[in-house]
């Protein structure tokens, strides 16, 4: 993607924290016949000695993308965080010269490596149990694989298929005001939370946090 510097994040750790955050990525790949396929999935990441992580998900088992994707080809997964428009009058800058123009701020991740297929009841139960464990945290009482029966757990199993991609690229672009003046991104971050208090815009109100807190590094 096109990538300028000030916009640029490097660091796996930022990078893995935004993907625990917003787990569901868009994975592309292209196929035998040489099409490229979008497959939403929800993924884990998990850090390594080397390198930048190892992406986890699971698809149908009637998803052709785990037998068919081409593996010297490298999948895409893009990660999409908070985004909004910008408007040019929440620029102080406005009165002073005129010169300013709309502008759209988000948040993506883009990870990159060769996709492999998992085909193990093993690894596929593990990672199962693991993926609902996180979800369901939050709840006063969380479903647990356990609770549904034996064999109809052992069928739904049978109906998946594990993907592994070991991540030999990683970034992420933070367009998040960085470019403006630091009054401009003051009045960014005032007109986001008047947005998101009288319309109860969510994305807004993330978008008001990430502007807030780049000019406080």
């Amino acid at each position: 993607m096109y990538q300028p510097a000030h916009f640029a994040e490097t660091r796996n750790e930022v990078l893995h924290a935004f993907i625990t955050q917003h787990p569901l990525g868009t994975l592309i790949t292209a196929n035998t016949n040489g099409e490229l396929q979008a497959n939403p999935i929800p993924f884990v990441v998990d850090a390594t000695p080397q390198g930048h992580g190892i992406l986890r998900g699971h698809v149908a088992r009637a998803n052709p993308v785990w037998r068919e994707t081409r593996t010297e080809v490298p999948a895409l997964v893009v990660f999409q965080g908070p985004q909004t428009y910008i408007s040019p009058s929440w620029y102080p800058s406005k009165g002073a010269t005129g010169k300013v123009v709309p502008t759209w701020n988000y948040v993506v991740v883009q990870a990159r490596g060769p996709l492999r297929a998992v085909d193990d009841a093993t690894w596929l139960r593990a990672f199962v149990e693991r993926l609902t464990k996180r979800f369901e945290s939050p709840r006063a009482v969380p479903w647990q694989v356990s609770d549904a029966p034996a064999d109809y757990i052992d069928a739904m199993l049978r109906a998946i298929v594990g993907i592994e991609i070991e991540l030999t690229s990683l970034v992420g672009k933070w367009k998040v005001s960085q470019n403006r003046s630091t009054a401009d991104r003051e009045g960014v971050v005032a007109g986001l939370h008047e947005l998101a208090e009288r319309g109860g815009d969510a994305q807004a109100a993330a978008m008001a946090e990430l502007v807030a807190s780049w000019q406080r590094r």
